[in-house]
């Protein structure tokens, strides 16, 4: 192959999850040239409204709104490999597309940026999220607080926890803040603005499915560039993935579902937990599997849910 192209969003994430996968192609295949391709997707475009109206707004029910234009790419042959951050990525793929291989996982928790300390967030506190999950959980962790929609890329989201009155404090992934090299724990400025940062225990504040995790979506059926990203897969993540997005699939749920899944892995040992929340705000089911092969443990989690 002459040349590899890789297609990702234009976030400062998207491009460091890019840098990622760039750094561990050179690794492995020294002499390959690699080219960017720089994709505006649905939900970087559709600022307007919040995230879990996009895919309404614009007529989208089978992608997710961050990757419809970049598998789009990927069909036409404009890009060869689609980056993903995993937890964007539908559960199901159509059939011309394939999740080929993972980079080695980030954090999975979830992280508070707040004018206020975690503990006091309560009754009324204002937290800003896009995240259907993030919003369920809070009700569900910390009743009384009033959701307040948040959009933009990481550096904007965390200017307005620290800036805009709209705010007491917001929530985001610790894998995607550490990437861009922001602290995930203590107390930092943003333009002299004092802000709390807290890591959520993951068997507390559940992530989402995928968390952490770069993703690589190739063409089915395209043997060569198939060979070159085998090479970057992290086999410990991709048996946590896989459980997890099982787990997803026999719920019938996609990325936008209020659900959250914790996963470890222990040489091959996996062991899961999940939080399940009714489409109207209420209490979730939960439930908790082990194991060592991850499709039977996601069954296994998914039997076990009450």
């Amino acid at each position: 192959m002459k040349t590899l192209k890789l297609g990702t969003r234009g976030s400062a994430l998207a491009l460091k999850q890019a840098e990622m996968t760039e750094a561990a192609l050179a690794v492995h295949f020294p002499d390959l040239k690699v080219e960017r391709v720089i994709i505006k997707t649905t939900g970087d475009r559709r600022t307007d409204v919040a995230l879990n109206e996009v895919a309404k707004a614009e007529g989208i029910w089978d992608k997710g709104v961050f990757i419809k234009e970049l598998e789009v790419a990927l069909e036409n042959k404009e890009i060869d490999v689609a980056v993903h951050s995993l937890k964007d990525l539908p559960t199901v793929l159509e059939n011309q597309f394939q999740l080929r291989s993972v980079l080695e996982r980030g954090a999975m928790a979830d992280v508070w940026i707040g004018k206020i300390p975690w503990s006091e967030v309560r009754k009324g506190s204002r937290v800003g999220t896009s995240s259907v999950r993030r919003a369920r959980q809070l009700q569900f962790l910390k009743p009384g607080v009033k959701i307040v929609d948040l959009r933009g890329n990481v550096p904007t989201r965390v200017e307005k926890a620290a800036m805009d009155a709209d705010y007491d404090g917001i929530i985001l992934a610790e894998a995607g803040l550490a990437r861009l090299g922001y602290a995930t724990e203590g107390m930092f400025e943003i333009n002299r603005h004092p802000v709390f940062v807290e890591c959520l225990a993951e068997r507390n504040f559940y992530p989402a499915a995928g968390q952490g995790t770069v993703g690589l979506e190739i063409r089915r059926g395209d043997d060569e560039v198939g060979k070159i990203v085998d090479a970057l897969n992290d086999t410990a993540t991709w048996s946590q993935i896989t459980a997890e997005r099982e787990f997803l699939r026999l719920l019938g749920a996609g990325c936008s579902t209020p659900i959250g899944v914790w996963c470890t892995i222990t040489g091959e040992h996996l062991e899961m937990g999940a939080r399940v929340f009714p489409e109207k705000p209420g209490s979730p089911r939960k439930s908790k599997a082990s194991g060592v092969v991850p499709l039977e443990v996601a069954q296994q989690l998914f039997e076990n849910l009450k």
